[in-house]
């Protein structure tokens, strides 16, 4: 059984995974946290279609990447209609 998995997510931002093992739900934390990190719009995009609200913000909380003005800047953006503009 193939597993779901984000397709717009570069895969070079997981490069130290086997992605053909890599479990995109169990690791959603990792994946996040790339993406909050290092994702460009279209996988920020991804990730929000992809992983339900509560998961992306209970990783922002979690991350130690993060500092608090990340942290701000992922929710602020989250929120922004900057995401979800054509």
């Amino acid at each position: 059984m193939e597993q779901k998995r984000p397709h717009i997510i570069n895969q070079q931002l997981l490069w130290e995974y086997d992605l053909d093992t890599f479990n995109y739900n169990k690791s959603y934390k990792i994946v996040i946290e790339r993406v909050l990190e290092r994702g460009n719009l279209e996988e920020w995009r991804e990730m929000v279609q992809f992983y339900p609200r509560e998961k992306i913000l209970e990783t922002i909380e979690w991350s130690a990447q993060l500092d608090k003005r990340d942290k701000d800047f992922c929710r602020f953006f989250l929120d922004s209609e900057f995401l979800h503009a054509a």
